[in-house]
Order: structure tokens, then C-alpha cells, then sequence
């Protein structure tokens, strides 16, 4: 890899490239630590096998970025707005979008692409600021404090898109006949209504949610650095999923002692074949994690020694100062049922059409966290992008421009600093056909191979010790 020296990169403009996919710049000039690439490494110059560290696309996903004044963003807008197909509907309400996460905003923005002058209204029971929700579990690694992380406010995205933008207002109903949604502050009117309003932590009956850290947003992330403030902290975190490992991964970092209790009997087991969890426990020896697998939470309590005991199953105990959640995620029901709209109990959201995010209630699109696609949940960040795309096609009677579903499984990145694992072509251990093979196994690398059944590799994990070669 080719990187400029001192002298000779100041004498050079350094460009910046942004991901089409998740938005997030890569700048010349600061480089990506975490990926090994130095201040100062151009573009051309990063490897091909390369990733964007948000979302996982690679190299031909960015493109030349020159940040444009608000002023010149709208100008540009209005001179190239399509016209609108016919048969397509305005009304004074237009579109209402429930939810102010990515997916919120890639609506929004792929709307006012479209359509400089359609109505456009964003409603958040949150502040509604714009930020990478992967980063959450990954601050400490990369030395993010909570209140840097908001990379634009909510208000200044609202006047970007030039879209009106309701904060601190909760969704209570949804009349698809009458075209309304009740809030909590009133009653709004809509022609067409977005959900993306994502999905909520799934606790289990003996944990309260009262006493419970769910981090699924940076509000919660942000409270919970507050409450942890100090020195450190015994912490257990019931769930060693993918969030859950991150979790555990980074507190750890910051000097917290952590138990990450599962009921499988290895982290990652629903996502990864074994080897990857026997390994990421290999690579935890150096931080204060204790991994108890097979554990059953009986009972919550306060504690002696700490905070609360958490009783297990098998008569042990773990006394800790915080407990966090991380035992999965599933859409809110609410907005679903009082609409009507069709639920994929088992995926755990709104059901929706692939390529244009119609529910199925008249009018009423979603994406997201909050939907299942051909009985899948869809929780990655990657298709987003895709999504927001073939929902606006759809709202403005156009074809969609490319399919709003992925071609190949979104890739899974576990962002575990110790040993981050990348996964391309499918994680799930017992999905599709063939087995995990083993093409390196040593000291710093993992590379395993699922082949399918013509004998053809349909799935590859890399799970790669930092500071090791490509």
C-alpha cells in the first residue's frame, strides 16, 4: 500500500469518497485507522478486498464526494426534479415518515431527490438526529465520547431535505381509511404513510425492563456511558449475539469486568458455525470477559455484594452493578395492529413487498428494521439504501430503479476489536446446503468455506487477529 509522505501529501488536495449505500465519507487526509490505512492513503491506493467499516460494501460502492452548500443542494434540486409520473397523487398532506432513523432519513432523502416539492413530514418519538448506530457498539474501540457521535442534528437534516419534522412525538394509532395517524400531540392527515420506525429489544419474562439496559439507539447508549461514569463496573450482558458480543467487546475496553451469559454454548452460535466462537473466546483472554454459556436466567434481584443478583437456572449466581439486554429484536406491534397490516410473528415484522415496501393496507409503506421480507427479517444496514429507493419509486408511481432486495446476503461484520469476523454469502450456520470447511486455521487467521451442493463456495468467513497481514 502506497501512502504520501508528509511533505509531499500537503502539497496535494486530498479528496474524500462516500458510500452510497450508508453515507459514511471516507476523507483522504484522516485515512481509517481501524482499517489499517494511514493518514494520508489515497483512495486508489486501499486495497481491493477492503470494506466500508459501516456497512461491509466494498471499494465500487464509494464515489467522489464534494460536500455542496445547503444553498447549491436545493438550487440542484430544484432544476433536476423529475417530473411526476402520471397518475400519481399530491395532496396537501403528503407523505408522513414515521421514524427518524436511517431508514427515516433514507426515505426522506430519496423522496426529495425525486420530487423537490412533494410534502414531506418526519415524525420521531426521539431527537431524530442522524448518526451510525453500528458505531454504538464499537465507541470505546474508536474513541468516540456519545455526544460526538451525531454526525448531522435532526433540525439541520429537516432543512437540508426541506422537510417538516415533528421530534419528541410518539405514534399512537394508524386510520388507513380515513388516511390519519393519531400521535401523541394530536392527529396528523396523510396521502401516503412510511413506517420505519424500527424494532425494540426483546427481554425475557424474569429480566424487568425497568432494570435492564436495551441499547438500541444512541439516547440509551448515552445514558448508560453516564451511568458508568467513574471507576469500573461489574456488568452483565444476557445475550451473546451480535450486539451482545460487541457490547461486551468494548465496555471491556474501557476497564469494565464483564459476564456474557447465553444460552447456546458458544458466542455468536446463532450466526456462526463454532469454530468462530471458539475462537473469539480464544482472542478474549486478554480482556475481562467470563463467557458462561448453556445459562438459563431464573430470577433478577437485588444483589449483596452489587447492585443485582442474577439467579441462574442451574443454582449459580452473578452478582454485577448494571445488566444489559441483548436478546434480540422485533418490530413494535402497535402501529401494525390498529392498521391491520399483515405481521410475520415468526420474523418479528411488518410484512412487505420486496421491491416496493408496500404493506399490505393501501398507502401504507415500511422498511427497515421493522420488516420481514419473504419471511426474514431484514436488520442489516446494507439494504437500506436499496429499500428507501423502491419505497419512493413506489409512492411516486414509478418503477422501481433497481431492486429494493439485495442479490447476494447482506455482509455480516462483527465488530469485535479482539477479532473482528467478516462473513460474505449467508452467516446462519444451518442455512442453505454443505458445511463450514476449514481453509486456514492458525495463529492469526480463520478463513472457513461453505460449499453448496454442486460443490460451489456460497459462503466465506474471515476471522483475522488485528495487526495481522491481508
Amino acid at each position: 500500500m502506497n501512502t504520501l509522505p508528509a511533505a509531499a501529501a500537503a502539497d496535494r488536495d486530498f479528496r474524500q469518497y462516500i458510500c452510497h449505500v450508508c453515507g459514511l465519507i471516507y476523507d483522504e487526509a484522516r485515512g481509517d485507522a481501524d482499517s489499517g490505512l494511514a493518514a494520508g492513503t489515497r483512495f486508489e491506493d486501499i486495497p481491493d478486498d477492503w470494506a466500508c467499516p459501516i456497512c461491509g460494501v466494498g471499494k465500487a460502492d464509494f464515489e467522489p464526494y464534494v460536500p455542496e452548500p445547503v444553498a447549491a443542494r436545493t438550487s440542484r434540486r430544484q432544476v433536476t426534479a423529475l417530473p411526476r409520473a402520471r397518475g400519481a397523487s399530491r395532496s396537501s398532506e403528503g407523505v408522513l415518515i414515521v421514524g427518524a432513523g436511517r431508514a427515516g432519513w433514507a426515505v426522506a432523502q430519496a423522496l426529495r431527490e425525486a420530487d423537490a416539492q412533494l410534502p414531506i413530514t418526519v415524525l420521531s418519538a426521539c431527537s431524530g438526529d442522524v448518526y451510525d448506530k453500528p458505531m454504538i457498539s464499537v465507541a470505546v474501540a474508536r474513541g468516540l465520547a456519545p455526544e460526538a457521535m451525531v454526525r448531522e442534528s435532526a433540525a439541520q437534516a429537516a432543512a437540508r431535505l426541506q422537510v417538516r419534522l415533528r421530534c419528541g412525538t410518539q405514534a399512537v394509532a394508524i386510520e388507513p381509511r380515513a388516511r390519519r395517524l393519531r400521535t401523541s400531540r394530536g392527529t396528523l392527515r396523510y396521502s401516503q404513510l412510511v413506517l420505519a420506525h424500527g424494532a425494540e429489544s426483546v427481554l425475557p419474562a424474569v429480566l424487568s425492563t425497568s432494570q435492564v439496559w436495551r441499547i438500541n439507539d444512541l439516547a440509551a447508549y448515552q445514558k448508560l456511558r453516564a451511568a458508568l461514569h467513574g471507576p469500573p463496573q461489574q456488568l452483565a450482558i444476557v445475550g451473546a449475539g451480535l450486539v451482545g458480543c460487541e457490547l461486551a467487546n468494548d465496555l471491556a475496553l474501557a476497564g469494565h469486568a464483564i459476564t456474557l451469559l447465553d444460552t447456546q454454548p458458544l458466542p455468536l452460535a446463532a450466526q456462526l458455525p463454532a469454530a468462530a466462537g471458539q475462537r473469539l473466546l480464544q482472542a478474549w483472554q486478554g480482556l475481562p470477559i467470563g463467557f458462561i454459556g448453556g445459562a438459563q436466567v431464573s430470577a433478577m434481584k437485588p444483589g449483596g455484594t452489587r447492585r443485582w443478583q442474577l439467579q441462574l437456572a442451574d443454582g449459580r449466581t452473578v452478582d454485577v452493578d448494571q445488566v444489559i439486554g441483548a436478546t434480540g429484536l422485533r418490530a413494535p406491534t402497535r402501529l401494525a395492529r390498529s392498521a391491520g397490516l399483515a405481521f410475520d410473528a415468526a420474523a418479528g415484522g411488518i410484512g412487505v413487498d420486496a421491491d416496493t415496501g408496500a404493506t399490505s393496507v393501501a398507502g401504507v409503506y415500511a422498511l427497515g428494521d421493522c420488516v420481514a421480507i419473504n419471511g426474514r427479517a431484514s436488520r442489516y444496514i446494507e439494504p437500506i439504501a436499496r429499500q428507501a429507493r423502491g419505497v419512493a419509486a413506489a409512492i411516486l408511481g414509478r418503477p422501481a430503479p433497481v431492486p429494493a432486495t439485495a442479490p447476494t446476503e447482506p455482509v455480516l461484520r462483527v465488530k469485535t476489536s479482539a477479532l473482528p469476523i467478516t462473513v460474505t454469502g449467508g452467516a446462519a450456520p444451518g442455512t442453505g446446503a454443505g458445511s463450514w470447511q476449514t481453509r486456514q486455521d492458525d495463529a492469526d487467521t480463520l478463513d472457513l468455506q461453505r460449499l453448496g451442493a454442486e460443490g460451489r463456495v456460497v459462503a466465506r468467513l474471515v476471522a483475522r487477529r488485528p495487526g495481522a497481514g491481508p
